[in-house]
């Protein structure tokens, strides 16, 4: 009995390390979580600080163009052209010009490209007016009092379905990045007129800007390149 109870007291019984053990997890899990969401909001900053950027970039490229810049097609890392915008694109919805613009390649949680075989993954989504991606067109529409010059009809609407945009003035250019799941979530996950912006949730996490005539318009003026 005495040799027993030394032994005892010389260290911890299985039961006693498991106790611990399950104390030191839940003590980690406590730490680790606030670290996970602490960084999910940077990402999501981040995020929206970049959109912020490529709005300016945007704004500025009409300013220097008279036009609204073309998608990016070019699948390539190792082209001179990847990255830059590519006006023979006749297609919906493609990928932002950032080369063009001159911003990141891709939103917080993306990674960059280095074979053409690799995914998009990150990398801005980019959709705008066929009727204001020329300069004759854009000329024609950017002033008109019809609201049939928005010949895509693009809208913008939130999880319960309230347009977030007006039917008479609709967007004209629509960047969103993927969020954290890397994927179009809800009404982004259909290449159509259609978009949806909102708070992140568990079955939402796309961050999404649009662009208006009158932003472009008020930015033109000021900068001496239209005369209303």
């Amino acid at each position: 009995m005495i040799h027993f109870y030394k032994l005892r007291m010389q260290g911890f019984s299985l039961v006693e390390m498991a106790v611990v053990l399950v104390i030191l997890g839940l003590v980690m899990v406590a730490f680790i979580s606030p670290l996970s969401m602490q960084h999910e909001i940077r990402n999501i900053e981040g995020t929206r600080a970049s959109l912020r950027q490529i709005n300016e970039a945007i704004h500025g490229f009409v300013i220097l163009n008279g036009r609204l810049p073309c998608p990016t097609t070019q699948p390539d890392p190792l082209d001179a052209t990847y990255g830059e915008e590519d006006c023979s694109f006749s297609g919906a919805e493609g990928f932002l010009p950032w080369k063009t613009l001159g911003v990141n390649a891709t939103d917080e949680w993306g990674t960059p490209r280095r074979t053409a075989t690799e995914s998009w993954n990150g990398h801005w989504r980019y959709r705008r007016d066929a009727n204001f991606g020329t300069n004759a067109l854009f000329q024609a529409n950017i002033l008109s009092t019809s609201s049939s010059v928005f010949i895509n009809a693009l809208m913008v609407r939130n999880s319960s379905g309230v347009m977030l945009t007006s039917e008479t003035e609709r967007p004209i250019a629509i960047i969103y990045s993927t969020g954290r799941d890397l994927l179009p979530n809800g009404l982004n996950a259909e290449v159509d007129s259609s978009y949806e912006s909102d708070v992140s949730s568990p079955v939402f996490d796309d961050v999404l800007i649009w662009i208006t005539r009158p932003s472009l318009v008020n930015r033109l003026v000021a900068a001496g390149r239209l005369t209303q």
